[in-house]
């Protein structure tokens, strides 16, 4: 990495993220307002920080991974006329408008935005195979541009306007999310009319019907009953709410979000929202009275 970097934010995919900045170069000074979170990364050879200015204070270029809009404007009021910061990157998925409010709160101090959110989950994380979509003026991502590759296998630069990644980063979100609640009903109803889930899988696999969650999630998390994809159930809700709010402020009619939105809802009313990603078929299971494991966890 040519400039030095920091990182605020070290839940599931800030950390992983993280981790993947140290692998790269000494130096990463990192917050988080969870004390064990900053502990694993100092221990890993990062450097702490009391507080987001802190972070801003040493380090040229400051990673963001939030969980929500509201934590965006909170971060970014400490970062307002910090003395080292040049460009933040937002990895966060907080919406256009989010951003476009980030981009405001510091233009003053003369720090730049770069809108880069990620999609892919921890374990791609920790890989680097994460897909960044980036969005802001070409000198400000060229200068974040080294540590962004350290944390993506493929970048994608979709203009110069920050919150167009977001709005991408949205579009992928709404089509991962109603594939999930496809899978989940459909290999439900395999199970529950006796196919094998892992011999249904395969063939879904082999077929049109393949998709992110049968590839990924279903043989990770869902067959072998560890329900430890990561990444909590309720961010869904988040991020589908946000699409929905895209496609009225453009004129796009929606019909598909909404019942995926309806269908993620649920999941979190009766699982919680801090279940994991994966625990999104535990309800259709519980009311089908079929199991999706593979042959020996049929009973979890």
């Amino acid at each position: 990495m040519t400039l030095s970097c920091g990182f605020i934010g070290l839940g599931h995919m800030g950390g992983a993220m993280a981790r993947r900045l140290l692998q790269s170069g000494p130096g990463l000074v990192v917050h988080d307002l969870q004390a064990a979170a900053v502990q694993a990364l100092v221990a890993l050879g990062a450097q702490p920080a009391a507080s987001a200015r802190a972070v801003a204070d040493r380090a040229e270029i400051v990673f963001l991974s939030l969980p929500s809009a509201q934590a965006t404007r909170e971060v970014a009021a400490g970062l307002a006329g910090a003395a080292r910061v040049r460009v933040v990157v937002e990895t966060s998925t907080v919406g256009p408008a989010a951003v476009r409010e980030l981009a405001a709160q510091l233009q003053g101090s003369n720090i730049a935005i770069v809108d880069a959110p990620v999609s892919g989950g921890p374990s791609f994380a920790q890989a680097g195979r994460l897909s960044m979509m980036h969005a802001g003026a070409p000198q400000d991502v060229a200068l974040a541009l080294p540590a962004m590759r350290c944390i993506a296998g493929r970048l994608f630069d979709v203009g110069a306007q920050p919150g167009l990644a977001q709005l991408c980063k949205l579009v992928n979100n709404a089509i991962s999310a109603a594939g999930m609640v496809a899978a989940c009903e459909a290999m439900v109803l395999g199970a529950k009319a006796g196919l094998d889930p892992d011999t249904l899988l395969e063939a879904v696999n082999a077929g049109s019907g393949r998709n992110a969650a049968t590839l990924d999630k279903f043989p990770r998390a869902i067959l072998p009953g560890s329900f430890d994809y990561g990444g909590p159930l309720g961010l869904m809700l988040k991020d589908l709410s946000l699409f929905i709010e895209q496609a009225h402020a453009h004129g796009v009619k929606t019909l598909m979000a909404p019942a995926a939105l309806q269908a993620w809802a649920e999941a979190v009313e009766r699982s919680g929202a801090q279940a994991d990603y994966s625990a999104v078929i535990r309800h259709m299971e519980i009311d089908a009275g079929a199991s999706v494991r593979s042959r020996g966890k049929a009973g979890d």
